[in-house]
C-alpha cells in the first residue's frame, strides 16, 4: 500500500527547526505541486535547495530517514527544465517503482490543505498563528486551537460463500471498489460498516472483523478496513445514486485496480488469494 515504505521510516513528530542540505520542499499552487516526474529514480523527487530561490516561510512537515521535508507557505516557484507543476489527481496515474514520493506527496498535501484551511479561527474569525509547541494553528485572541483533520472511513470487503461484493464509484474512481463510507457522529466503525452496506447494498452483515488501516491524505482521510459476511438474504438493491456497478464475484473474475497502493485493492488481493 502507499504507506509500505520500508526499509525507508516516516518520522512525523512536530519540531520546529530550519532547512539543512539536504531538506526537499512541498510547493503547491491551488492543487498543483511542483514535481519531478520524469522518474528516472522510479519515484517522484521535489525541489532542494539548488533548485529553487527560498523566500517564503517554510514549515517543517516530517522526515523521512534522513531527509527534512518543508511546505513553503506563502511562495510560488517558477517552473524549471527539472520541475514543473502537475494537477495533484494526476500522482496518482504515474507509474512508479517505489512509494516513498507518493506517500510524502499524499501527506504533504494532506498538511497542507489543512494549513489553508486553517489561517482563520472558526470561533471568532480572527487570524491564527502556528503554535510554538505542536502540530496546531492557534487563535491569539480567543485561544483556540486547531488540530489537523482526519476523516475516518471504513473499507468493506462484504463476503457470501466464495464470492465478494465488487462496486463501482457512480462518479470519480472508476475501477472496481469494495462498499465505502465515512463514519458518522456518535457511530462506533462496527456501526458505519453495517449502515453503509445496508445502505449502498440493501444487505445485513454479522461477523464484523477488522483488517488494516491506511493513511489517505489526498482527502485527509484515515481508512479503515472490515471483513464481514453476508446476513440472510443475498439479492443487491443498490443505491444508484452512489454506485453504478454491485455484484457478487468469484475470486477468479476481479479485476484489481490498475495501482497496487490503496487498501481496497490490498483486501481484493487477499480476496483473490483465498486468504479471507
Amino acid at each position: 500500500m502507499i504507506q509500505d515504505i520500508a526499509p525507508s521510516i516516516l518520522n512525523n513528530s512536530y519540531k520546529i527547526c530550519k532547512p539543512d542540505g539536504k531538506s526537499r520542499y512541498f510547493v503547491f499552487d491551488g492543487d498543483m505541486l511542483l514535481a519531478d516526474t520524469s522518474l528516472v529514480s522510479g519515484d517522484i523527487s521535489f525541489p532542494g535547495n539548488a533548485d529553487i530561490s527560498i523566500s517564503g516561510n517554510a514549515v517543517y512537515l516530517f522526515s523521512v530517514d534522513d531527509i527534512s521535508y518543508f511546505l513553503l507557505m506563502d511562495q510560488k516557484c517558477s517552473e524549471t527544465e527539472q520541475f514543473r507543476y502537475i494537477p495533484f489527481k494526476e500522482l496518482r496515474s504515474l507509474e512508479l517503482s517505489r512509494n516513498n514520493g507518493l506517500f510524502t506527496a499524499f501527506t504533504a498535501y494532506h498538511l497542507w490543505c489543512w494549513y489553508r484551511s486553517s489561517r482563520f479561527c472558526g470561533k471568532c474569525g480572527h487570524s491564527t498563528i502556528h503554535s510554538n509547541r505542536e502540530r496546531a494553528m492557534v487563535c491569539p485572541e480567543c485561544g483556540n486551537i486547531i488540530y489537523p483533520r482526519i476523516n475516518p472511513a471504513v473499507i468493506i470487503g462484504v463476503l457470501n460463500g466464495d464470492k465478494i461484493l465488487i462496486t463501482r464509484y457512480r462518479t470519480g474512481f472508476a475501477h472496481n471498489a469494495l462498499v465505502a463510507g465515512f463514519t458518522e457522529i456518535g457511530e462506533t466503525l462496527e456501526e458505519t460498516v453495517a449502515r453503509e452496506v445496508m445502505e449502498e447494498a440493501g444487505l445485513k452483515v454479522k461477523n464484523i472483523r477488522y483488517y488494516r488501516s491506511q493513511p489517505w491524505g489526498s482527502v485527509s482521510d484515515l481508512l479503515i478496513g472490515f471483513f464481514c459476511e453476508v446476513d440472510g438474504p443475498c439479492e443487491i438493491h443498490m443505491d444508484k445514486s452512489e454506485l453504478k456497478y454491485a455484484e457478487w464475484l468469484g475470486r477468479d473474475e476481479i479485476v484489481l485496480q490498475p495501482q497496487d497502493i490503496s487498501l481496497t485493492n490490498e483486501m481484493m488481493k487477499v480476496f483473490q488469494a483465498g486468504k479471507e
